[in-house]
């Protein structure tokens, strides 16, 4: 049996990011071969990440990567807020976030990408990193834009780092004019985007059963009176419903008595050129994922053997 030495095992800690004693272990059983040792703590990794995987991921981070022309941006997963503030989570995060800008932006095709400084794939070293850090991770979603001639302006909220944060957002405005100009105007409207959460770029994006039911709701309001009044008082009210969730239409956040569409018209004459909007993404963490509500008191009850 080979003699297992304290500098193999802190070679194949900064390898792996397991614990001292599981890397010593690993090195036992694999006769201190460093690579069978990776893929042994790997193999126990995946049993640990199985047993994790059931629980709700609603924490995380949402990451945004921009070299100007295109964005990439993803929302990661993790159980508590805590691991967000975790170096190797966040760094993660953004690994994720910059391979995306040269895959498909779908969970799939990231999960077998190459993970950069490794030779595993995505989905290996996150099931690594769960095996480290000890709670249930996954890659929720992705998405990317990109534009011929401008920028991708993006904007991160609640911060945690350079990119990394609760809420991210990617602006996508096409135009030949000054980018630094553009930069500050796509900054402004991002943060818009994030303060502000609309629907679609205008009325033509909105899903047809998102205007349906909104047309439902305002006749039924109204129900009673003439058809041709009713007729009216719905057409009035999707122009104000329009207003309120799609981007070209609502009011500016930073000069509330223009709309976006006329800010950018405006921006036109100091940027240089024309200017187009041409799509956004928006988003915040865990949203629509519903989180369990823990029950404290019996959290403790059980923890005491249920004495008093």
């Amino acid at each position: 049996m080979a003699s297992i030495s304290a500098a193999m095992v802190k070679e194949l800690r900064e390898k792996t990011g397991a614990g001292m004693m599981d890397c010593k272990t690993a090195l036992t059983e694999t006769d201190g071969d460093i690579e069978a040792a990776v893929d042994w703590l790997r193999k126990k990794g995946l049993s640990k990440a199985a047993k994790k995987s059931g629980r709700v991921a609603a924490e995380g981070l949402v990451a945004v990567e921009s070299p100007g022309h295109s964005a990439a941006i993803v929302e990661v997963n993790s159980e508590t807020d805590f691991v967000a503030r975790n170096d190797n989570f966040q760094a993660f995060v953004r690994e994720v976030a910059k391979l995306t800008l040269n895959v498909e932006p779908t969970v799939e095709a990231i999960e077998q990408a190459h993970f950069p400084g490794s030779q595993t794939t995505v989905k290996d070293r996150l099931q690594e990193l769960i095996a480290t850090i000890g709670e249930n991770m996954t890659i929720r979603r992705a998405a990317k834009l990109a534009v011929s001639q401008g920028i991708i302006a993006t904007y991160v909220h609640n911060a945690v780092g350079d990119g990394l944060g609760k809420i991210g957002v990617l602006v996508a405005l096409e135009s030949t004019g000054d980018v630094t100009q553009l930069g500050t105007l796509g900054r402004q409207i991002a943060m818009h985007v994030a303060a502000a959460n609309p629907l679609a770029l205008d009325s033509a994006g909105l899903p047809a059963e998102t205007v349906a039911r909104e047309k439902a709701i305002l006749a039924e309001k109204h129900a009673g009176k003439p058809a041709n009044v009713v007729e009216k008082i719905v057409d009035s009210g999707l122009k104000t419903y329009f207003k309120e969730v799609c981007l070209l239409d609502q009011a500016f956040i930073h000069e509330p008595s223009k709309s976006v569409a006329q800010v950018l018209k405006e921006a036109e004459g100091r940027v240089g050129g024309p200017i187009k909007l041409t799509g956004f993404v928006r988003y915040a963490l865990g949203e629509g994922i519903e989180k369990e509500e823990a029950d404290f008191a019996a959290e403790v009850a059980a923890a005491a053997g249920g004495q008093s």
